[in-house]
């Protein structure tokens, strides 16, 4: 299986499922996204002072349920035209002064996370192959994976570094700009915000 590019298609498992659709390293602009919008969707740029964060995100009419984002306290979130909260996709938080990318990290994971995790996890390279080459991004694994429980075959174990660290059956992570720290959630889909033009407004 092949991309619009000529490329072959990454094929590494559920996790990775995003990777199917690559896009060109090159479209990695904040002034355009790096794809065309999904059917039923049309392009919008998100810009908050506040938040401190910029990005492109979809706008979604599907008939029966209408999906656009808003920000929601220091985080961009996915709102669903036909109720509930608006779900959190990237939270953001400030780096502090002299602070090294992967100590930012592991401060905030720290702090969401409970102590079980933060003593048994560690903060490495969150690396796909169509990632950005602009920025740094990180995920938390245990320390000895040996420890991992094994699960019934078929069953989807739980996260073994909790709600902030590497996931079995979605992806997320870290992502380290200038002054800010981003926690990515994508999920198990190609997200109807674009994950490539993530930017820090200050």
């Amino acid at each position: 299986m092949a991309n619009d590019t000529g490329a072959p298609a990454y094929t590494v498992g559920m996790k990775h499922l995003l990777l199917l659709v690559l896009f060109p390293i090159t479209a990695l602009a904040a002034d355009a996204p790096s794809r065309p919008p999904d059917k039923g969707c049309k392009w919008e740029r998100f810009s908050n002072a506040s938040v401190g964060l910029e990005a492109w995100v979809e706008r979604c009419d599907y008939g029966f349920r209408k999906i656009d984002f808003v920000a929601r306290g220091s985080s961009l979130a996915m709102r669903y035209s036909d109720g509930g909260v608006p779900e959190n996709v990237v939270d953001v938080f400030d780096r502090l002064p002299k602070e090294s990318g992967e100590a930012a990290v592991t401060r905030i994971f720290a702090a969401h996370s409970n102590k079980a995790f933060v003593a048994k996890c560690v903060a490495r390279p969150y690396v796909e192959p169509a990632g950005r080459k602009d920025v740094k991004r990180y995920t938390f694994v245990l320390k000895n994976p040996k420890k991992m429980k094994e699960t019934p075959d078929g069953d989807i174990p739980e996260p073994p570094c909790g709600d902030w660290g590497d996931s079995p059956d979605s992806i997320q992570y870290f992502e380290v700009h200038p002054t800010k720290i981003f926690f990515v959630r994508v999920g198990q889909d190609i997200p109807l915000f674009d994950a490539q033009t993530l930017r820090s407004t200050k």
